[in-house]
C-alpha cells in the first residue's frame, strides 16, 4: 500500500477531489494521511469533512488548530471569526456525529518511518516523547470530560515545556506545540503573536526545524500549518502547508520515496 500525507485543504472541497483523482491514477491501493486544518477559510468546509469522513479506513487525520477551532465554536466555548467558513458544518444534521468523529483522530502520528504533526514540536522532545504528549491530549479529547478540557485549552501560557507540567497547563503547553508552533527561542519557548509570517518576529527566535540540537533532528518529521514557507524539502522534514485556501497548491507527498504531487488552488481568501 503507498501512503500520501495531504497538506492543509482548509474547506478546499474541489481541489480535495483533484488531488486525490490524481493520486489514484498513480496508484490504486493507496492511504492518505491529513495533516490538519480539514476546514475552514474555503468555501466547501461541510463537503470537505464528509469527504474524509467517507474514506474510512483509508484515510487517517491528524488534529490542526481549525479542526479543535471547529469544536469549540459548536459548543459555545469559542466565538466565530470573522474568516470563518464552517457555518454550514454547524447547521449539518450530522454535525453531532462528525465533531465526535473528529474528536477521536490523533495530534500526531508514526508512519511509514516518518513523524506526522500539524505544526511542529518543541526541540526537547523525541519523536517517541512526542507521540507519547500527543496520546496525553488524545485522551481527554476522547473522554467524559472533553468539554471540560476545550473550554481550559486556550491561552498563551506555558509557552515553555517542562517535564514537571501538569494539568490544564500540561495540555495546553502539549496541544500549542502540536498545532500552533511557528518560532521558539533555543531554550523552546514559544511565540504565538506572529501569524502567517516567514521571518522570525524578534531576535532569539527562529523556526522550531531551525533550532540547533533539536531531538527530533534525526526523525523524519511530515508538517503543515505554515502556507508562507511553502514546500519546504530538507532532509529528515517536509512542510507541506503550500496555500491551498491563499490560491497556492494542494500538496502530497508520497512517504515512501518523498516524491511531490500538487494541484493548482483558486484562490478563496487573501492576506490582511
Amino acid at each position: 500500500m503507498t501512503t500520501y500525507a495531504i497538506g492543509d485543504i482548509q474547506g478546499c472541497y474541489s481541489s480535495l477531489v483533484q488531488l486525490i483523482d490524481l493520486l489514484h491514477a498513480t496508484s490504486s491501493n493507496s492511504k492518505f494521511i491529513f495533516v490538519g486544518d480539514l476546514i475552514n477559510r474555503g468555501p466547501q468546509s461541510l463537503q470537505t469533512i464528509r469527504e474524509i469522513k467517507a474514506l474510512g479506513g483509508k484515510a487517517k487525520v491528524i488534529l490542526g488548530n481549525h479542526d479543535l477551532h471547529l469544536m469549540a465554536v459548536a459548543y459555545g466555548i469559542r466565538q466565530s471569526h470573522r474568516s470563518d467558513t464552517i457555518q454550514e458544518i454547524l447547521t449539518a444534521p450530522d454535525l453531532t456525529d462528525l465533531l465526535d468523529w473528529l474528536r477521536h483522530q490523533p495530534l500526531s502520528l508514526f508512519d511509514t518511518g516518518h513523524l506526522l504533526v500539524h505544526a511542529g514540536v518543541v526541540p526537547q522532545w523525541t519523536f517517541q516523547q512526542t507521540l507519547s504528549l500527543a496520546r496525553e491530549v488524545q485522551a481527554e479529547l476522547r473522554g467524559p470530560d472533553w468539554l471540560d478540557f476545550l473550554r481550559h485549552m486556550y491561552g498563551n501560557s506555558p509557552a515553555q515545556w517542562s517535564d514537571d507540567l501538569q494539568g490544564y497547563d500540561r495540555l495546553r503547553c502539549i496541544i500549542n506545540a502540536l498545532t500552533r508552533i511557528r518560532f521558539c527561542t533555543a531554550d523552546g519557548t514559544m511565540e504565538f503573536a506572529s501569524k502567517e509570517g516567514s521571518i522570525a518576529p524578534e531576535s532569539g527566535y527562529m523556526p522550531w526545524f531551525e533550532v540547533p540540537g533539536r531531538k527530533t533532528a534525526d526523525t523524519p518529521i511530515v508538517f503543515g500549518h505554515w502556507s508562507t514557507l511553502g514546500l519546504l524539502q530538507r532532509p529528515n522534514l517536509l512542510g507541506i502547508d503550500t496555500g491551498c485556501v491563499w490560491g497556492g497548491k494542494l500538496t502530497a507527498v508520497r512517504l515512501e520515496d518523498h516524491a511531490i504531487f500538487q494541484v493548482d488552488c483558486p484562490q478563496y481568501c487573501k492576506p490582511g
